[in-house]
């Protein structure tokens, strides 16, 4: 009786080749066993009498997808190999048409990085330094002329003078307490106690912070909860209404009333018209009074009604009621006066009786006319 053989291509029972094997092709190896090529899956479950069963050995072909009965587990899958008991497969390579298909990830858009600032020099030898003190471009920040980054370039222009000294790298400290900056020559304010507001003194309202006799002064228009103690940068008589300065700078307002440094002060001026000619040019040259002479930086005419006018003047002295002794000298008594300006501080569209407080240019401002 005529054994079947193995599925290496030996005939079968009867003589029979095992299906697939087509006429003695070469099998194909793979790890730990072989396989047929074409071979559509592994033989039935039962023995096939005289011939293998759909594509399957007799008795002894595999599983489907796995290997003979009694063979090791882990046998072949469907149209594999099948495996020897502990062999694992490798890894399977990419097939061609997946490599050719593979490409890179697009790379994102970056922009260029912003270049880099150059490192400053050491300001140790800056006669200005002071290790324990405070950044300037911080403390020029901290005191309103601008945001650090503007501060620094600021610096690095050259605009900012340090002590009188012009300073143009970063990095150097200063002691808040004993230095004076400049920007663009106008003096930061660096002593937050410090505080300055322009009053618009009504008229009847007197030019001090206390009367014995209870009329009205400056005291009664300040905000008492503010709790400063201030006091008014000279006086207005008073029927005189206008700008006020009140501070608690002593050093600035010794300056303001000091004839040598020669603050101009502007004045509207109301008086009877008409006006002779050449009025104007007699009180710039100067007017005799009791006194001394006297006389006006400029004069101009600014308008007129029937029988009125509005004249501004400009002048540095600081001489009691010199502005109406002026103008009664030349025949034309004044009627109003307002003052205006006091240096480089107006008092604008500010509502008669209020007080405001200067902004920190103005007070740059104001510092710079007086030299501070």
């Amino acid at each position: 009786m005529a054994t079947s053989r193995s599925s290496s291509g030996r005939p079968g029972p009867g003589g029979r080749r095992a299906p697939g094997s087509q006429g003695g092709q070469k099998p194909r190896t793979g790890q730990g066993g072989t396989s047929f090529q074409g071979a559509k899956g592994a033989s039935g479950r039962g023995p096939a009498k005289g011939s293998a069963a759909k594509g399957g050995p007799a008795k002894s072909g595999a599983a489907k997808g796995g290997s003979a009965k009694g063979g090791a587990k882990g046998g072949t899958a469907k149209g594999g190999s099948s495996t020897g008991a502990g062999q694992d497969r490798g890894p399977r390579p990419f097939a061609s048409s997946e490599k050719s298909s593979r490409r890179m990830p697009a790379t994102p858009y970056r922009p260029p990085h912003r270049k880099r600032r150059p490192k400053n020099p050491p300001v140790d030898r800056l006669d200005q330094h002071d290790p324990d003190g405070v950044r300037l471009q911080k403390l020029m920040a901290q005191a309103g002329v601008a945001s650090r980054r503007v501060c620094e370039e600021m610096i690095e222009a050259g605009r900012v003078q340090v002590n009188g000294e012009t300073i143009t790298e970063l990095g150097i400290r200063v002691d808040p307490d004993t230095v004076e900056i400049h920007v663009d020559g106008v003096r930061v304010q660096l002593d937050e106690n410090l505080v300055y507001y322009a009053f618009n003194k009504p008229e009847g309202v007197l030019s001090t912070m206390d009367d014995p006799e209870g009329r009205p002064c400056v005291s009664d228009y300040l905000n008492q909860q503010k709790n400063e103690r201030v006091f008014h940068v000279g006086r207005l008589d008073v029927e005189t209404e206008g700008l006020l300065l009140l501070t608690n700078d002593g050093e600035l307002t010794n300056r303001l009333t000091h004839p040598s440094y020669e603050v101009p002060k502007t004045y509207l001026v109301q008086v009877r018209g008409p006006m002779e000619k050449g009025i104007g040019a007699a009180m710039k040259a100067g007017i005799e009074l009791e006194d001394g002479i006297a006389s006006v930086d400029s004069f101009r005419l600014v308008d007129s009604t029937p029988g009125h006018l509005l004249v501004e003047v400009v002048l540095h002295s600081g001489r009691n009621r010199i502005v109406r002794r002026l103008f009664d000298a030349v025949g034309h008594p004044v009627e109003k006066l307002v003052r205006t300006e006091v240096g480089p501080i107006r008092i604008g569209d500010q509502r008669q009786g209020t007080i405001r407080r200067l902004s920190r240019t103005e007070v740059g401002h104001l510092l710079a006319s007086v030299g501070m």
